[in-house]
Formats: C-alpha cells, structure tokens, sequence
C-alpha cells in the first residue's frame, strides 16, 4: 500500500501518526491464568477432522457448554481467508453480530474495516474471529468456565489458519490467549508468542469508539503487528 493512501485510512481512523505512544492505565479482573492454562490439556487432539470448518461451524452453532448459550440469538464462528497471514481475534460477538449472526455488523465494524486497510488489508484478505463465539449480557466480564468453553474452537482456528501474524483485539481476547489477568496496559506493547505465533495485543474497535484519543495507540500497535508480519516473511 503506498503511502498516500495509507494516510487516507488513517485519516479515517481519526489518527495523527506523529503523535509519540503513551501508556494507558486501563485494568480489569479476568479469569485466573492458571485455570486458563490448565484448558489446555482438553486441547489434545481435534475438535472436529482437521480443515473441516463446516463442521467446526455447525459445533460452536449447537454448542451449549456454558450459560452464555441461553442468551444468545447466534453463536459466530470466525469470518474471512481461512489461509490468512492476518488473524484478528476479538473479545465476543456484540449485540447487532449476535442478532446477524455474522461478523462486522454494528457502529464499530466500520472503523474495524478501517484498521483492517491501515495494515495494508482488505477484509476479505484477514480471518476474523473472536475469543468467545457467544455475546457477553450486559458487557459483563466473562466467567472462566465460559471462557474455556470456547477454548478448543479458538485453539483449532489458529491451528488451521496458521497465520503469519495474530492481532489480539481487546482485554478478554488478549488475557485469552495469553492465559494472564495482566491488565491490557501491560500487554500492549510487547510481541508475545502463543502457538509458535507472534500475537501483538491492541483495542477493541468498541473501546476505540468511545475513547477517541486511544486511537493513536492503536495506530502504534498496528505498527508493530505490521513489522511483526514483515519479519516472518
């Protein structure tokens, strides 16, 4: 992408490229890394055969393993390239995806598309997913056993994609994958490896919508995904 139009798409975002990164204070409870990592050893083996994503799909859509299925109107899988060297992993589905039943659905899919074209991508050219398949009521925090409930899906997303590059969007899907309650302040920042993948952890576009001046950070995070990308090719 060359750097005209690189501009555009950060002029879209609201960002000023110039302006130096600064740390932000944000922190919240999660689960206990501990539980998270112990998850791992139900990760033995395949969910559904490999590279059956219609049967993954059709798994997470009847999945009832926790009680965020009660209220929920769809259970989303993933969107996008499923040979992606990007993989943009949120934290759940919000209200209008979950009534859709499909990603980018919402006020902050626009400036999410945005960011997708700020890293040089089009949304068909990513894979996109979330680290809980069902809606979080109320906004609340995830409870650890919903949060291992979705373990093995995300778990077998990765494996298949093998992406190049992972781009954690959001406190639950970074604290997630990386098994940590370290608050997003912390993880930001840092290139971490989970899977044998570098994952760099950013904002959650719905968090950018209602903290503007955040945006700058992120723009900083997709640079370093951006570098990360570069160097493992």
């Amino acid at each position: 992408m060359d750097n005209i139009t690189r501009l555009q798409y950060l002029e879209a975002m609201g960002i000023d490229v110039w302006v130096p990164r600064v740390e932000d204070d944000v922190g919240v409870f999660v689960p206990d890394a501990s539980e998270l990592l112990e998850a791992e050893t139900d990760l033995i083996g395949s969910v559904v055969p490999a590279n059956d994503w219609q049967s993954l799909e059709q798994a997470v859509a009847q999945c009832s393993k926790c009680g965020l299925c009660d209220a929920r109107t769809h259970a989303i899988l993933g969107e996008g390239n499923q040979h992606a060297d990007w993989m943009l992993i949120g934290d759940a589905p919000n209200d209008e995806e979950d009534l859709a039943g499909q990603f980018f659905a919402g006020a902050s899919s626009q400036l999410l598309v945005e960011m997708i074209r700020a890293i040089g991508q089009e949304r068909s050219s990513i894979y996109f997913t979330t680290a809980l398949k069902c809606k979080i009521p109320e906004h609340k925090n995830p409870k650890v056993d919903e949060v291992k409930a979705c373990q093995n899906y995300l778990r077998q997303q990765i494996e298949w994609v093998n992406p190049t590059v992972i781009l954690a969007m959001g406190r639950v899907a970074a604290q997630t994958l990386l098994a940590t309650h370290e608050p997003l302040a912390k993880l930001r920042g840092i290139v971490h490896h989970v899977y044998e993948k570098p994952i760099v952890v950013t904002y959650h576009p719905d968090y950018l919508l209602r903290s503007l001046s955040e945006k700058r950070k992120a723009w900083c995070d997709l640079q370093l995904a951006i570098k990360q990308n570069k160097n493992k090719k």
